[in-house]
């Protein structure tokens, strides 16, 4: 009885280990018609790469350009041209994570920076206790437009 065992196990493996090992011995076997990842094909054009910032409670409470108070706590930024009120995906590219967030404000001020996010959205991002990072910004759309929803983190995404 072992040995039947012992038989039929040996060569349910070899079996297995037998179609997984096969693939095309050279790229003449690849059907041309193969289609390649989607995902790496359909990558879109980010809106902005450069330096972020982020700013914490010194600014709690104040008006923000919106119009509403600023929460260190929200998931909120500021940026020069978006309108306000857009959400733009905004990922740290040191990291790969990635959040979205609302703008409710203006700014930044400083030559050289592309967006000022709140204390949470840093901590979010993981900028540490470093006050700069690279980030890449991407417009959140929905149906061809705005998308107007709650803010959501966004699983790690690696660009």
């Amino acid at each position: 009885m072992r040995g039947h065992i012992a038989h039929t196990l040996a060569t349910v493996l070899l079996v297995v280990s037998l179609g997984a090992a096969q693939r095309p011995a050279s790229s003449e076997s690849i059907s041309k018609g193969t289609k390649t990842n989607p995902a790496k094909v359909n990558r879109t054009k980010p809106y902005q790469i450069g330096t972020a910032s982020w700013y914490g409670d010194y600014f709690q409470g104040k008006p923000t350009a919106s119009g509403e108070p600023y929460n260190m706590y929200d998931l909120t930024a500021a940026h020069p041209t978006l309108p306000l009120g857009s959400w733009v995906r905004v990922t740290n590219l040191r990291n790969g994570r990635a959040v979205v967030v609302r703008i409710n404000d203006r700014g930044p001020v400083v030559p050289g920076r592309i967006i000022d996010l709140s204390y949470n959205t840093a901590r979010v991002l993981q900028f540490k206790s470093q006050g700069l990072q690279l980030v890449r910004l991407d417009v959140v759309r929905q149906n061809g437009r705005q998308k107007v929803t709650q803010p959501q983190m966004v699983a790690a995404l690696r660009y």
